[in-house]
């Protein structure tokens, strides 16, 4: 089978490593490949959080082996997300680093939110349609999402902090299941989803769908003895819970259709479920199919059509803080032909990774004036400080940060952004951005027929040919862009302007 007509989605989770490779069949996703591998980096911070070298390594030698098998993808065709246990890690860089060497291929650490949106996602491609309204709970490691939505739009989502695996080592840390450790532990993972109450209450969801983890777990154990397949009921969560104070340690307990992987965190996940269960007064949730990683690889399919979710959320939050459309066309439009003078090549024979770039300034110039409605006074870190502090659905952490940069960067002194300035393609996307909004200060389409821009990316040097009719015609225009030199003195980079 050629790899071009295949994606995969890799799902770091706390407990578990995660490949998924589909193929797109009539429109739907086709199952080509599965692997997973318990790695329990959860278990692996530490008390400063920092990830152990030990569990650094168990996720290296698991991303080597998925590397291998993945080999050959392009980067299109690959997804890698990374959840609650990489966005704690203090030390995670280290840790990514070597990861994305092994793996030869990027790693996206998601906020907990947008987690919850790839969640839903997988689980709605993979229910048949309904009209009903569906409440969606995900019991990872170290973190729990809900999400209310109908057919495949969410409307509610978030994320908290409980999970299997950290409530295994909080509450049950010797192995031992009691029955007041269970009743601490699901009084602290009330504690903690407490306001789930108001946002998932029972008036505004029809049925309930667990997925993938702790869920699969339980449901597979109570189908094996006996109780309605892949459903879910408090007295299957009581009868369960009996077999584990029966029990009463991990080597005790036989249960069919628990794996050895999920024994040492069952106690954990099992507490956070009734917890669940009890706040949002379930009777019965059902085991869905869809998990994580097939909505990171719907997500993926989508980002090279016409249905990019970060296209929207951008809009969104335009209008939400109620940027100037029109000026931020003016300066995308403005960037756009600048950064193609930047480039090497021809705009019609960019790459597919030119192309994002491409579009992540046209989000930046959407964007660059959010900070306005906040103050006109510095609006530009007004502006990057809320795209470092806002969860944007379809967006990683890192990306956003990306974007913040540039709204950052967009005016004023650029000591601020020094090693992003590092990156020659950030410096070609910031250097397009300033010069845009430059030209467009007047707030109506600039005359761009008397310039002339090249780069030269290995002597980090810029230069900008301004014809003498030009200058006569735009003075305030030509004032600016000679003021731009004296920011780029400063920094690594040249910015040279000539007068002809």
């Amino acid at each position: 089978m050629q790899t071009r007509t295949l994606f995969a989605a890799i799902d770091l989770g706390s407990n578990s490593f995660r490949l998924e490779i589909g193929q797109m069949d009539l429109g739907q996703l086709r199952r080509v490949e599965y692997i997973k591998e318990t790695v329990r980096q959860g278990n692996g911070l530490d008390a400063d959080r920092n990830l152990t070298m030990e569990a650094m390594e168990r996720g290296w030698e698991c991303l080597a082996r998925f590397g291998e098998r993945i080999a050959g993808f392009k980067p299109s065709q690959v997804r890698a997300v990374a959840t609650q246990t990489l966005r704690e890690a203090r030390n995670r860089e280290v840790f990514l680093a070597k990861a994305k060497e092994i793996l030869g291929f990027p790693i996206e650490v998601i906020a907990g939110r947008e987690e919850a949106r790839l969640i839903y996602l997988g689980v709605s491609h993979l229910l048949p349609q309904s009209d009903e309204r569906r409440l969606v709970v995900d019991i990872g490691g170290r973190s729990t999402e809900m999400i209310l939505g109908q057919h495949e739009r969410a409307s509610t989502l978030e994320s908290y902090r409980v999970g299997s695996v950290a409530w295994s080592m909080k509450h049950f840390p010797d192995g031992l299941w009691t029955a007041s450790a269970f009743k601490s532990a699901e009084i602290a993972a009330k504690a903690v989803l407490d306001e789930a109450q108001v946002l998932f209450s029972r008036d505004q969801w029809d049925r309930c769908y667990g997925s993938s983890g702790t869920v699969g777990a339980v449901a597979d154990v109570l189908t094996l003895a006996g109780w309605p397949e892949g459903r879910i009921t408090r007295e299957g969560l009581a009868w369960l819970k009996e077999r584990l104070l029966k029990a009463q340690k991990i080597d005790n307990l036989r249960l069919e259709g628990i794996k050895e992987d999920r024994r040492p965190v069952i106690g954990g996940g099992l507490a956070v479920l009734q917890a669940v269960f009890d706040l949002l007064q379930i009777n019965e949730m059902h085991a869905a199919q869809g998990a994580l990683r097939h909505g990171a690889l719907y997500d993926l399919i989508d980002r090279d059509s016409t249905h990019d979710v970060r296209s929207s959320m951008v809009d969104w939050l335009a209008q939400r803080f109620g940027t100037d459309k029109l000026q931020a066309e003016r300066v995308s439009k403005t960037a756009q032909t600048l950064l193609a003078s930047l480039a090497s090549e021809p705009e019609a024979e960019w790459s597919a990774d030119r192309q994002r770039l491409s579009k992540k300034l046209h989000w930046a110039c959407q964007l660059h004036e959010v900070g306005m409605r906040i103050s006109h006074s510095d609006y530009h870190k007004h502006g990057a400080y809320i795209l470092d502090n806002t969860d944007l659905p379809g967006f990683t952490l890192d990306e956003l940060h990306r974007l913040s940069q540039l709204v950052l960067g967009h005016r004023g002194k650029l000591r601020k952004l020094e090693s992003e300035l590092e990156d020659s393609t950030f410096v070609q996307q910031l250097m397009a951005l300033r010069l845009a909004v430059i030209l467009c200060h007047a707030r109506r389409d600039p005359d761009l027929s008397g310039l002339h821009l090249t780069c030269d990316s290995e002597r980090q040097m810029t230069h900008l040919q301004i014809s003498s009719e030009w200058a006569e015609l735009w003075p305030q225009s030509t004032h600016l862009l000679r003021e731009e030199k004296a920011a780029w003195q400063k920094t690594d980079w040249s910015f040279v302007v000539h007068l002809d």
